[in-house]
């Protein structure tokens, strides 16, 4: 069985993701949040961290969780009822894991923009939606249709978006920025794209996109964010030599 080091896989993350040099959300503990006894023969990639998926990850025999979504966003304690059999679990079944927000999210290559984008055969892709002083997504100029553009995203992602049809019904100018950057609609509206393609947002954020002439997607937080554990999770398996899965667990959401 082959094996590989976890000190050796966190250090080649920490430096492909630029973990330490990324600004995240506060409470967002990027890097290594658990670990176990330091070897791994398998890795299993999920968009949360959560009771659920570490149980996924222990039936599917791996000791490495690689997550979008990690355990830690603030304080959290006591560890009791669900949270200490979460602990047990981790620890009695030797299971590390790796948590990797807003530096997964930006990667060029591996990140849920740049993969989204490629899932939708989007070219020429320059930086977009500036926030935390730094690009989080990409935009693309093209020319396509309002609702061909929906029938793309439908097919990359396995379930329709919801529109918000604000803005052309040819889409020429479009930014992409997984997960739930939706009220923070005005953000991506001031950078030019007259279509906006995110996970999930608020209420108002209809009347807001009328309001802004913008045409908004909402695809899916879950759904858009699980490009990046599946790419990085094959990215590792392929230079550690060890197997990977991804272990799916929608929110619907």
């Amino acid at each position: 069985m082959a094996t590989a080091d976890l000190a050796s896989i966190v250090h080649h993350c920490d430096q492909l993701l630029r973990t330490s040099e990324v600004h995240d959300y506060d409470g967002a503990a990027n890097g290594l949040q658990v670990e176990n006894d330091g070897r791994i023969t398998r890795i299993a990639a999920a968009v949360d961290a959560s009771l659920a998926t570490v149980r996924l990850a222990i039936a599917a025999h791996a000791d490495l969780l690689i997550v979008h979504h990690g355990l830690f966003w603030e304080p959290s304690h006591p560890w009791t009822g669900k949270r200490r059999e979460l602990l047990d679990l981790l620890i009695r079944h030797n299971l590390a894991v790796y948590s990797s927000h807003l530096p997964l999210d930006m990667h060029p290559k591996l990140g849920n923009n740049a993969q989204l984008c490629a899932a939708l055969a989007f070219k020429r892709l320059k930086p977009f939606f500036h926030d935390k002083n730094q690009h989080l997504g990409f935009q693309t100029q093209t020319n396509i249709a309002r609702d061909q553009l929906a029938a793309y995203l439908t097919g990359a992602l396995g379930a329709k978006p919801k529109l918000l049809p604000g803005g052309p019904k040819i889409c020429r100018r479009i930014g992409v920025v997984t997960g739930g950057a939706g009220s923070q609609l005005k953000l991506a509206a001031s950078e030019g794209v007259d279509t906006f393609i995110t996970g999930e947002g608020p209420h108002w954020t209809f009347a807001l996109a009328e309001e802004l002439g913008v045409n908004v997607f909402y695809a899916g937080h879950y759904a858009t964010e699980t490009f990046g554990v599946k790419a990085l999770a094959g990215h590792l398996a392929k230079k550690f030599r060890v197997p990977w899965s991804f272990l799916d667990h929608p929110s619907g959401l």
